[in-house]
């Protein structure tokens, strides 16, 4: 069978890419995902409160130790840099030396300044691609969605202008029109869309009265909007679609080409499986394409999308209504007791 595909400029031996997470920081698990076949790996994303929050405790450091005595007005040479930052690069240059398959670095700034400082720095860690982490919070009432999106429009510009390296969009999907956003970003020229970022939420703990932060892994029905998504998009963009969030199986992965999408990321599957779970993704889609003939993956990449379905409500309204108006089959499918 051929797996191969394209996703950002690269050419992939199949579809099955590891999303941003912890179990990429442990070169160990790194070379295993690249054995059980990961077409593509994305590094741990880094973060603008990373990098400020180290700056600002060697800046608090150095007005501490200042003009300790006559002779000496700091214990620290001129030329003193902030390690943590630093120190995350020199771990993706080793986990870029540890495999083969492409890397892509991710990143979620605030600033601009970094998002193109670290941009670039990523680019000359040794990047094959890199991915905007976008996740903003929103905190003010007074601020306009539209604001929000012209400044990750803005980034998107001048990262693009900043590197040379094929550049992705992680997204939410709380736009109120997504189809808007993708649009406006692929006229920036953005060469790959995420869909979609599964954002961590806080929860309370009644009992202690605190707040509390689960690592909820995703689940399978998770998948329904990138899959609904893949298929609105398919043909429709110049740049490329990853479905993100609810992949587990050779299965769901066969939906997503199937809807449209060019690649999928997974991540709760390996933390619930391990990496051997990937092997066992490519082992069924080679058996299920196998008995439906197909030889590659553009066989039936995109046949149930919007473009090419034959039902033409698949994707609108009126197929939503058509089931509420039959609302009364679930009690067939899940009798009282």
């Amino acid at each position: 069978m051929d797996f191969t595909t394209k996703y950002l400029g690269l050419e992939l031996k199949n579809p099955v890419i590891v999303g941003a997470s912890n179990l990429v920081t442990d070169f160990q698990t790194l070379q295993l995902l690249e054995k059980a076949g990961a077409a593509a790996i994305v590094y741990k994303s880094l973060f603008e409160e990373q990098i400020n929050f180290e700056q600002s405790e060697m800046e608090e450091m150095k007005e501490e130790y200042q003009e300790r005595n006559a002779e000496m007005t700091t214990i620290f040479p001129p030329n003193i840099y902030e390690a943590g930052p630093d120190e995350f690069l020199m771990h993706f240059k080793e986990a870029r030396k540890a495999v083969t398959v492409p890397l892509i670095a991710s990143l979620n700034a605030v600033f601009d300044d970094t998002w193109y400082e670290w941009a670039k720095k990523l680019e000359d860690a040794g990047a094959d691609a890199l991915e905007l982490n976008f996740y903003n919070n929103p905190r003010e009432f007074d601020m306009e969605g539209r604001a929000i999106i012209r400044e990750e429009l803005d980034v998107i510009d001048g990262v693009k202008k900043a590197v040379k390296i094929p550049v992705s969009a992680k997204l939410s999907p709380f736009y109120t029109n997504p189809l808007y956003v993708f649009k406006e970003m692929d006229k920036k020229g953005i060469d790959g869309l995420v869909l979609f970022n599964r954002l961590f939420q806080p929860d309370i703990n009644i009992e202690n009265e605190k707040m509390h932060f689960p690592y909820n892994l995703s689940n399978v029905s998770d998948n329904l909007l990138p899959l609904r998504y893949a298929g609105i998009l398919y043909d429709q963009l110049n740049c490329d679609i990853c479905a993100n969030t609810g992949i587990f199986t050779g299965e769901d992965v066969i939906k997503m080409i199937m809807a449209g999408a060019d690649t999928v990321q997974v991540v709760s599957t390996i933390y619930k499986y391990g990496p051997k779970q990937i092997q066992k993704i490519l082992e069924d889609m080679e058996i299920w394409m196998a008995n439906k003939k197909y030889k590659s993956l553009n066989d039936f990449r995109g046949k149930l999308s919007m473009k090419n379905v034959k039902d033409p409500f698949a994707y609108r309204r009126a197929q939503y209504v058509d089931i509420l108006m039959r609302s009364d089959e679930i009690f067939k499918r899940y009798p009282a007791p």
